[in-house]
């Protein structure tokens, strides 16, 4: 092939950057039921943070997660693209920053850097693309006018509104169930110029207390959902292979943004494959910004190495909702010593080893091969631990 050199078993590109070993060919992801066979680059598109507040430890859940599932991707023998973008154009931040006394900007970027300092620790490893909101309003509004050609939107008075009447039935949302949700997420079924009450804004006008860019339609700003739309498509293309984020989000965020995407491109599926992680619960009840009963990254990370509070997160169905214990977290600090006396035996044998990466490639089946891996001990326990990045050193 012309431009490609053969390096060992790798194969170093153009930019010069060594690939993944070919891997055996019945490698497949299985995600949520579905089979994914991967193209390289195989691509994971990640709702990341709206940075108005420090990171709790159920963003750390849904991040950490998203980092398996493209190292298990890579198994499958190919490259892997994330994009994890930032969402740092959204009421509630530009609220939180007037409260401070600060540019939403400024106040976000520096939120920023505390939740890249607490993914650093628990070594989620820095995503291809980390896009913000504010950098893709070009972006938006080439989907507003895309929707609009499309006839899948119409504008009114600054307004640009998706129609989309059609996405709670095909997300499997019932009405009174779809509209508490609305109203939960900012997105008012009320409002007077809207067709439908599940119209979304794709394009909104900005008053004096908000950021503002011009477009077409006047000066305004993205809506919530059409900017994860607009970032995984200038990224990643009008269709990739895992859409990952937390399962509070899967509706109204991932299903309008899903509905946006394909709507404005008219390709079959923006996202073949979906990883909607659990959420954690305190008490009975969500752990989220919202209520204030958070349990903070930082500071679980002064009483807990970052390999015990990761191997917590991990040690479980990643779809299951979870109750925090911190007498489980210290039970997996634990567990993770015993991990790594399993580590540093002697042996270790390929079959456990190829029976440890099917139990990951079978729904990131995590505790299953971790189970091999502490019973196997060796090679396998060694394998494990590097995948799921636990073993504590750079790989």
């Amino acid at each position: 092939m012309a431009g490609i050199t053969r390096l060992g078993s790798g194969v170093v590109g153009m930019a010069g950057r060594t690939a993944i070993p070919p891997q055996p060919v019945d490698r497949v992801l299985r995600l949520g039921g579905v089979r994914l066979p991967m193209l390289s680059p195989g691509r994971l598109y990640v709702c990341g943070i709206t940075p108005y507040d420090v990171t709790h430890l159920g963003h750390a859940a849904t991040f950490v997660w998203a980092d398996v599932c493209a190292t298990v991707m890579g198994l499958t023998g190919v490259d892997v693209e994330v994009c994890r973008n930032v969402t740092d154009v959204d009421d509630v931040l530009t609220a939180a920053a007037a409260t401070r006394g600060r540019n939403y900007d400024e106040f976000a970027l520096s939120q920023q850097f505390l939740f890249e300092q607490d993914m650093n620790a628990l070594r989620v490893a820095k995503p291809t693309f980390d896009p913000r909101a504010r950098h893709h309003v070009a972006h938006v509004i080439a989907l507003a006018a895309a929707l609009l050609h499309n006839k899948k939107a119409y504008h009114r008075e600054g307004f640009v509104y998706f129609r989309g009447a059609h996405v709670p039935e095909e997300f499997g949302i019932d009405r009174d169930q779809a509209v508490t949700l609305f109203r939960e997420f900012g997105n008012d079924p009320d409002a007077p110029l809207k067709d439908d009450p599940f119209d979304v804004a794709v394009w909104r006008p900005s008053d004096e207390n908000h950021p503002a860019w011009p477009s077409p339609w006047g000066w305004g700003r993205p809506g919530w959902h059409a900017e994860c739309a607009a970032m995984a498509h200038a990224h990643l293309g009008p269709g990739f292979d895992v859409l990952a984020g937390g399962a509070d989000l899967v509706f109204p965020h991932h299903a309008y943004q899903i509905a946006i995407g394909e709507a404005a491109s008219r390709i079959g599926h923006l996202a073949r494959g979906r990883l909607a992680v659990g959420t954690v619960n305190i008490h009975g009840e969500k752990m989220a910004k919202s209520t204030g009963n958070l349990v903070l990254v930082a500071d679980l990370l002064t009483k807990y190495r970052a390999a015990g509070i990761r191997l917590y997160l991990l040690d479980r169905p990643w779809a299951n909702p979870w109750e925090f214990s911190h007498d489980d977290l210290a039970a997996a600090d634990a567990r993770l010593d015993q991990l790594y006396s399993a580590a540093g035996k002697p042996g270790g044998n390929g079959a456990a080893g190829e029976a440890a990466v099917a139990a990951l490639l079978d729904d990131l089946d995590v505790p299953t091969a971790l189970n091999i891996a502490e019973e196997t001990g060796g090679e396998t326990a060694r394998q494990v631990l590097r995948t799921l990045r636990l073993d504590g050193g750079d790989s």
